[in-house]
């Protein structure tokens, strides 16, 4: 009895077994490769799906998008500075076939070319270039693996440039570099406003020359202003262009006056005329008795 129920359960066991071999199940997002002694005898969509036991063999291949992170790169760009890049690319297999025969590690592959090539692109370009212009160096990255994966049956979807290291020596001059762009900036803004303001006071001013009364009314203005303030004393100056006017006339009455030739009052020349002048000798004359 015990020998017949042993048998039975080894009879199980090699059905199981069987069953195993036989049915595997592909996934919805992978499709099958079957080889039948060692030749391809097509593919496998997802389901169940049944192969004799040690003749056939199905792999079992993912067409899910894989992120395939690109390790860090020591670079030397165009200009000779050297940076560390690093970067992540988005791949599929889009033939199944392909990833299995044309290659055997297809993800491997991708990972070694990827690196050879950010290597190369970067190394073609200025570091203003690497850190302006990433999209185009995104872009020809995918383009060189799309032609190198292609015979792989993998499509490239995306490369993205993820981290870029500077030496910290290159990091101070770029410092440097953007606080001189920036007072240079701040200068030209400066010396624009001062142009404007310049202007505006110009025109002010040629209005105020026009009408003078303007001057007045902003002198009036100008102690409602500081009246605000309630200050017990108030220092006003006085209209500065009609100063400098009246200075000017009075400076040149002055220098007119100083021009004239000096004559003697009428006064003077009458006494002048009575006084008894000297004799041709020096002496003064006597008078004289009748």
């Amino acid at each position: 009895m015990s020998l017949v129920i042993s048998l039975g359960v080894v009879i199980a066991l090699l059905i199981l077994l069987g069953l195993a071999l036989t049915l595997k199940i592909v996934k919805q997002y992978e499709q099958g490769v079957l080889f039948r002694l060692g030749r391809l005898a097509g593919t496998r969509g997802p389901g169940l799906r049944t192969i004799i036991p040690f003749v056939d063999v199905l792999h079992r291949v993912s067409l899910r998008i894989v992120t395939m992170p690109i390790q860090s790169q020591g670079i030397i760009t165009r200009d000779n500075v050297s940076v560390d890049v690093s970067a992540v690319a988005y791949f599929r297999v889009v033939d199944a076939v392909k990833s299995v025969i044309a290659i055997e590690n297809v993800h491997a592959a991708i990972n070694q070319i990827a690196q050879t090539t950010l290597r190369k692109v970067v190394g073609q370009h200025t570091l203003d270039e690497t850190l302006s212009e990433t999209d185009r160096i995104n872009l020809g990255i995918r383009e060189i693996l799309d032609v190198a994966t292609a015979e792989w049956g993998v499509e490239v979807t995306l490369v993205e440039l993820k981290d870029i290291q500077l030496p910290d020596s290159m990091k101070r001059a770029m410092a440097r570099q953007a606080e001189a762009e920036r007072e240079k900036r701040a200068k030209i803004i400066n010396a624009e406003g001062e142009s404007l303001a310049a202007a505006a006071l110009g025109d002010a001013s040629d209005t105020m020359m026009a009408h003078p009364l303007a001057l007045q009314l902003r002198n009036l203005q100008s102690l409602v202003e500081i009246g605000v303030d309630k200050n017990t004393t108030v220092v006003f100056p006085a209209p500065l262009m009609s100063t400098i006017g009246e200075l000017g006339a009075f400076l040149s009455r002055e220098a007119a006056a100083a021009a004239l030739p000096s004559t003697p009052h009428p006064v003077d020349l009458a006494k002048t005329a009575r006084a008894p002048g000297p004799n041709n000798n020096g002496s003064s004359p006597l008078p004289q008795n009748n």
